[in-house]
């Protein structure tokens, strides 16, 4: 019989190997199982996409939920060296660090900021559903949402683009979720929920407000039914692949301490002009 002061061996032991029980992985001598599959079966049967799903979601996904899940990983890798992410990874790059510190330094820039859209987006589209509830208004309810917001005069997250006219990536990522729905393999809700804000925020205004990557990725992710916050570790994961190839490029290129601006500009300066340290007494 044991005490809270003297357990068994056996209790001993499940404590010490029940501190970081898992779901995911058990790792045996010449066993590797990952939710539940040997690790051998799914190297050459299934794509990394797929893994990705089996990992966070503990089962295979079908086809349908497969190929949505690609195209908004595809979508968001990148976009140039004049993102933050970017510019961050290739300045370290340039300071002797390794590979991985280069990639660690644009990841870690990825906040609520830059890289937080899809979540906050997500969250938007949930409450509209919650607020049309089965069978409400969603337009009326994305109205009342985008009325709210302007009067604290914030933005809606996932909509226009300081740089592209038209995202040229909303398009393809929405016509991909309305096949999926056509076909069933998702509910359509959250599709519904992010075209009703684009026409609310469309509306009595002379040029419309259209979806952006993290709108249109925002709908996909809350189609397959991930959390809003697994839906920015989505988007890191994706954009970690763009950090990863242009640290790698500005590595090969031999560059060394790149700043943020070419070395012959300075910043500008609005400080005092030059000045005499006065003389102590």
């Amino acid at each position: 019989m044991s005490s809270a002061a003297f357990p068994t061996v056996e209790e001993y032991e499940a404590q010490v190997t029940g501190w970081w029980r898992t779901g995911i992985t058990r790792i045996r001598p010449g066993e590797i199982l990952l939710r539940g599959y040997p690790v051998e079966e799914l190297i050459g049967n299934i794509t990394f996409v797929d893994q990705i799903w089996l990992m966070l979601r503990g089962e295979l996904p079908t086809p349908d939920q497969s190929r949505l899940l690609e195209a908004a990983l595809v979508a968001a890798v990148d976009h140039g060296p004049q993102a933050p992410s970017i510019a961050a990874a290739r300045m370290a790059a340039t300071c002797g660090v390794g590979l991985n510190n280069a990639v660690a330094t644009g990841t870690n820039l990825l906040g609520d900021v830059h890289g937080g859209a899809g979540q906050q987006c997500m969250e938007v589209l949930r409450e509209i559903q919650e607020r049309a509830g089965d069978g409400g208004d969603v337009d009326a309810a994305a109205a009342e949402l985008v009325a709210e917001h302007r009067a604290r005069g914030e933005h809606v997250p996932g909509f226009g683009h300081r740089f592209h006219p038209r995202d040229p990536r909303r398009d393809p990522l929405l016509e991909l979720t309305e096949r999926a729905a056509d076909a069933g393999a998702v509910t359509g809700w959250a599709l519904r929920a992010g075209r009703a804000l684009e026409a609310a925020l469309a509306a009595g205004r002379s040029r419309p407000v259209p979806m952006n990557i993290d709108g249109a990725t925002a709908i996909i992710y809350s189609e397959l039914g991930f959390a809003p916050e697994l839906g920015r570790g989505l988007f890191v994961l994706s954009r970690s692949v763009g950090i990863l190839a242009h640290a790698w490029e500005e590595t090969t290129s031999g560059s060394r301490i790149k700043g943020p601006l070419p070395r012959p500009l300075l910043a500008g300066y609005d400080g005092p002009e030059p000045r005499t340290v006065p003389r102590r007494a």
